[in-house]
């Protein structure tokens, strides 16, 4: 029996071995059946030490690669995000055929509507919100005041016309005053120059004593006067000139006086037509605070007024701004209507940041500067907005520029 037992031992180690292997690789090994030296037949003794070990390799459960190996799937996962992550900055960076910013709003040239005269407010046609078009009435000021105003302008210019026909009217009977004058002048040097003729005559005449001295002396009193009339005429002559120089200086000062009633009159009949406050071109009405009754100065916001001439200001980064030029078509998405999707294109870029623009402008010659990046103004018009909602200054917009 000792014999038997040695020859066995030998038979299990290598039984035992291939065991272990198997359980290492997750292969499961069929037992190997001894046969005994004798006669062939297998060894009782060496089969029932083998079944321990075939049982508890069965038992075992099959593990992976993985489990033998985590660090690769760990190694793996990184290789994905590293590529991943250096292939989205490359398209981020040299191959994105767009530039987006969510720094971007509807933009206009809103401003109040204001009466330029004042007065009672009487009719106000207009609501909240309404659209309206150039020439539309927005409001209505008492006009009573203005017409009475008028009227007396009027009537200032038609006085000022009847004065300076008053003064044509004397101009005209100066002018034949003058020619009566020169007429006397006419006179008076056709009775001197008998009256020299005459006293040169008589003087002849006493000279060679045919003559009395008597008739010389009256023919030369007779010339003094002939000459003292014919003074009087030129006299009268100068006078009326002068005068007529006085009437045009008086016709030139109420024609001048006209021009100004004129210029009343126009001005009144401006402020009559101011009463009648107007949309000077289409858009929409908003922030309606006038109301009928209430007295509105001059100046005095009634409503705000916002034109249909509208366009977005996208504030990009300095840095997105390097392939943004204008022509270039956009994207435009409200965030109000999301579900509305919107063409335009890239109007202009601000030549520089929209700080440096603002009231108070950063200085930035200090000691603790700390470099921001800017933003830069893009003006895009859109190539037509939905007239089916209402789409005003402030509203955000996510535009997408195509700079490739």
């Amino acid at each position: 029996m000792l014999d038997e037992q040695r020859q066995a031992k030998p038979a299990d180690a290598p039984t035992r071995q291939s065991d272990a292997e198997g359980r290492d690789a997750l292969d499961f090994q069929p037992d190997r059946h001894r046969i005994g030296d004798e006669g062939g037949k297998p060894d009782d003794e060496g089969r029932d030490s083998a079944a321990p070990d075939r049982d508890a390799g069965e038992g075992e459960p099959r593990r992976s690669i993985l489990r033998r190996h985590p660090w690769w799937f760990v190694l793996g996962a990184l290789a994905v995000l590293v590529l991943g992550a250096a292939g989205y900055a490359y398209w981020l960076i040299d191959l994105r055929p767009y530039e987006s910013t969510d720094d971007a709003f509807v933009d206009a040239r809103s401003f109040t509507i204001a009466p330029k005269v004042g007065g009672y407010v009487i009719d106000v046609p207009v609501t909240d919100n309404q659209h309206v078009k150039a020439g539309d009435t927005l409001f209505r000021i008492d006009p009573r005041d203005y017409r009475v105003a008028l009227e007396q302008a009027e009537a200032q210019v038609q006085a000022a016309q009847a004065a300076i026909r008053n003064v044509n009217a004397q101009i005209e009977a100066q002018k034949a005053q003058i020619e009566v004058a020169k007429a006397q002048v006419e006179t008076a040097q056709a009775a001197l120059t008998f009256a020299q003729e005459d006293a040169d005559r008589y003087k002849t005449l006493a000279a060679r004593g045919a003559g009395t001295i008597q008739q010389s002396q009256s023919s030369t009193s007779t010339l003094q006067q002939r000459q003292a009339a014919l003074t009087s005429a030129q006299a009268n002559v100068i006078a009326a000139q002068r005068q007529i120089g006085s009437l045009q200086a008086q016709r030139a000062s109420t024609e001048a006086q006209l021009a100004q009633m004129k210029a009343q009159r126009d001005q009144a009949e401006l402020n009559l037509g101011y009463t009648n406050v107007t949309a000077a071109q289409a858009g929409r009405v908003v922030r309606l605070t006038g109301g009928v009754g209430e007295y509105a100065q001059p100046g005095q916001s009634l409503s705000m007024f916002v034109p249909d001439d509208i366009w977005v200001t996208a504030n990009f980064k300095e840095t997105q701004v390097t392939d943004i030029r204008p022509g270039q078509p956009v994207d435009i998405e409200i965030d109000a209507y999301p579900n509305r999707r919107i063409t335009g294109h890239v109007a202009s870029v601000q030549p520089g940041s929209g700080t440096a623009f603002s009231l108070l402008p950063a200085q930035n010659a200090t000691g603790n500067y700390v470099k921001v990046t800017q933003r830069i103004p893009v003006k895009i018009v859109a190539d037509d907005w939905p007239a089916d909602v209402a789409i005003g200054p402030g509203m955000s917009v996510v535009p997408r520029v195509h700079v490739r």
